[in-house]
This record gives C-alpha cells, structure tokens and sequence, in this order.
C-alpha cells in the first residue's frame, strides 16, 4: 500500500513544523496508517503542493486557503501542546482512509 503524504507547515519550516510531523507520523502510524510526512514553510506551500501533492496538510501557522489547492487542512496545534492529540490524529486518520 502506498503511504498517505502529510505536508506540515510552520512560519519558518523548522522547529513546530517538524514537531507535528513527528507527532503526526507516530499518531498516526499507531492507528494502522502508512504515513509520508514532510515539512515546510508557510511561504512554500503553494509551491510543495503541486510537486509533493500530499493528501492533507497539518499547519501550525495559518495559510491562506488558495495556496492548498484544495487539499485538506488541519490545524495542528494539539501536535505541539498536548491537549487534543488524539481527536486530530483521529480526524486526520478518518478522512484518509475514506480516500482509500
């Protein structure tokens, strides 16, 4: 099966980008998903969807919507502060595999 593609965005790409896509590739994978996650900036969203063309977004950072595409976005602040982790794994999860 070929793995669900997961683009998290933060302002920089760096630091809260990377900690959600940790958080979501471990969530996730717990819930019996086959995940590919990269990281970006906020600025390149436009730019990855079209060449990574990832299932959904996890952002930390608001984007504006007609950079995604019409991908699917989510916010993922529970990533980064704990509370509410596993309800957006559980929404990111439903929502992929009623793409299967």
């Amino acid at each position: 099966m070929k793995p669900f593609r997961v683009l998290t965005v933060c302002g920089t790409g760096i630091a809260t980008s990377t900690v959600a896509a940790e958080k979501c590739k471990e969530f996730l994978t717990k819930r019996g998903l086959n995940v590919e996650v990269i990281e970006c900036k906020a600025v390149e969203v436009a730019g990855k969807i079209p060449v990574y063309n990832p299932h959904v977004v996890v952002a930390t950072t608001p984007i504006n919507d007609s950079a995604l595409h019409g991908v699917k976005k989510f916010v993922g602040l529970p990533f980064l502060i704990g509370v509410g982790m596993d309800k957006l794994a559980d929404e990111i999860a439903e929502y992929l595999k009623s793409l299967e």
